[in-house]
C-alpha cells in the first residue's frame, strides 16, 4: 500500500512541477511579448464615435459584433483534437530548408508602364503591388520581420521582401482586408502613412491607425460593397468575405473583414483576403465581374479552419465561381501558421489546376506578371533541395 502511494505522490509531485513550469513558462512568453509590443501600441486603437456609430448601423453588425453572412466556426469541434495532434507532432516540411529565389529587380519594372494595362507583383504572403489602368495599389503590406504583436516572438518570414518601402512608387491606395498580424502590421502602415499613402479600410480598422498616427484625411472605411473612386477611375469596392477578425484584446469591439474589387475602365481585380467558401463569390461575380485575375488565399489552411479558410481546392472553386479568366495564388510561402509543408498548397493547386484545365500563374516572389500572362504555371518552389545541406 504505502509502495502504491508512494508511486502516487511521485506522479502527482511530477504533474505539478509540469503544471508550475508551463505557468512559468507562459508568464515569460507574455512578459517579453509586453516588453517587445511597445506597451501594447502594435495591438491598436478603438473606432472613433463616428466609426462605432457606423458599424453599429451596419447590417452585417448583430448582437454587438461583425457576423458572418453563413454560420460560421472558426474551428469546426469536430476535427479540432485531430489538428492540435496535426500541430504537435506533424512531421512536415512546414519552413522552407533553403533561402527562397525573389526576383529583386522588380523597381526598374515598375518604372515602365504595363502594356496590357495590368500587372501584379506578388511581394509574399498576401502584399501584392497591383498596377491596374494607370492606377497603382498595394494589398496587405506587411514588411515586418514577423506576423506577430511582438518584435521577438511569433511567425517569422521565410524570405525578405524582395522589393524595399523605399523603392514603392507612389501608391493611389493601399488595401486592407482586415485586422490579423499577417496582413495588418504597425510598422509597415507608419511608413507608408509618412509617405502620404491613402489607406482603404474595413469599417472599424481605422481605429488602428489613428493610433498609430495616421491622418484621418488618410483614411477611408468601408461596409461591405460600399466603393470609392481612384484618380483615373479605378474603382475600389469593398465586397463580402468569410472570416473573422481579432487583434488579441478580446473585450474590445473588432472590426469588419472584407475582400477586395478593383474595378477599372478596362480591367479588373478581385482581391480576397482572407476567406473561407462563400456563397458572396457569386453575387461579387455578377456585381463587379467578370475579373481578368483573382488573387486568392491558397495557403494556411487546414480542414478544422474550413469555414474561414479557402485552401487550394477552395480557390479553384473559388475562380470558377467568380469567372475570373486567372487565379494567381497569395497566402503562401512567406510565414509558418498552418500545419502542410510550406510548398503544399502550391502542388496541390497546380496538379488540381491541369485536372480541370483552369488558368493559374505561379510568379516568383517579387515577379511582375502582366495579364494575362503568356507563360504558362513553373513549379519553382521544387528547386529546393529537401536538406539544408544540399542549399545552392
Amino acid at each position: 500500500m504505502a509502495r502504491g502511494d508512494g508511486l502516487a505522490g511521485r506522479w502527482l509531485r511530477r504533474a505539478r512541477r509540469i503544471l508550475v513550469a508551463t505557468i512559468a513558462i507562459a508568464g515569460i512568453l507574455l512578459l517579453l511579448t509586453w516588453i517587445s509590443t511597445d506597451h501594447f501600441r502594435a495591438f491598436g486603437g478603438v473606432p472613433g464615435p463616428a466609426t462605432l456609430a457606423r458599424m453599429q448601423a451596419s447590417p452585417h453588425f448583430v448582437g454587438g459584433k461583425f457576423q458572418n453572412a453563413e454560420p460560421t466556426s472558426v474551428m469546426s469541434g469536430g476535427v479540432a483534437w485531430r489538428s492540435f495532434e496535426h500541430w504537435a507532432f506533424g512531421r512536415e516540411m512546414r519552413v522552407p530548408t533553403c533561402p527562397l529565389p525573389l526576383v529583386t529587380d522588380a523597381a526598374a519594372r515598375l518604372g515602365r508602364p504595363s502594356a496590357s494595362g495590368l500587372r501584379v507583383t506578388w511581394l509574399g504572403h498576401s502584399t501584392t503591388l497591383i498596377e491596374i489602368d494607370g492606377a497603382i495599389v498595394l494589398t496587405d503590406p506587411v514588411w515586418s520581420e514577423r506576423a506577430s504583436p511582438s518584435r521577438w516572438l511569433g511567425p517569422k518570414r521565410f524570405h525578405p521582401p524582395p522589393l524595399a518601402l523605399a523603392d514603392l512608387p507612389r501608391l493611389d491606395a493601399v488595401l486592407i482586408s482586415h485586422e490579423h498580424y499577417d496582413h495588418l502590421d504597425r510598422e509597415t502602415v507608419r511608413a507608408l502613412a509618412a509617405r502620404g499613402a491613402p489607406f482603404h479600410v474595413p469599417l472599424g480598422i481605422g481605429g488602428h491607425l489613428a493610433a498609430w498616427g495616421v491622418p484621418a484625411t488618410q483614411i477611408f472605411e468601408h461596409d461591405w460593397w460600399e466603393s470609392a473612386t481612384l484618380p483615373g477611375g479605378v474603382r475600389v469596392v469593398s465586397t463580402p468575405g468569410r472570416h473573422f477578425n481579432g487583434r488579441g484584446v478580446p473585450w474590445r469591439v473588432g472590426s469588419l473583414w472584407t475582400s477586395w474589387s478593383l474595378v477599372g475602365p478596362r480591367h479588373r481585380v478581385f482581391f480576397s483576403g482572407d476567406t473561407g467558401r462563400t456563397e458572396a463569390l457569386g453575387e461579387i461575380a455578377a456585381r463587379e465581374g467578370p475579373f481578368d485575375v483573382a488573387l486568392v488565399e491558397i495557403g494556411q489552411y487546414d480542414p478544422s479552419w474550413g469555414d474561414i479558410h479557402l485552401g487550394p481546392i477552395g480557390a479553384l472553386d473559388a475562380q470558377a465561381a467568380l469567372g475570373a479568366k486567372l487565379l494567381l495564388p497569395i497566402h503562401w510561402a512567406t510565414f509558418n501558421l498552418g500545419y502542410h509543408a510550406w510548398s503544399e498548397p502550391a502542388e496541390t493547386l497546380v496538379r488540381e489546376a491541369a485536372l480541370r484545365g483552369a488558368a493559374i500563374v505561379t510568379p516568383m516572389l517579387g515577379e511582375p506578371v502582366d495579364i494575362p500572362s503568356p507563360a504558362p504555371p513553373v513549379a519553382w518552389w521544387r528547386a529546393l533541395p529537401p536538406i539544408a545541406a544540399a542549399c545552392p
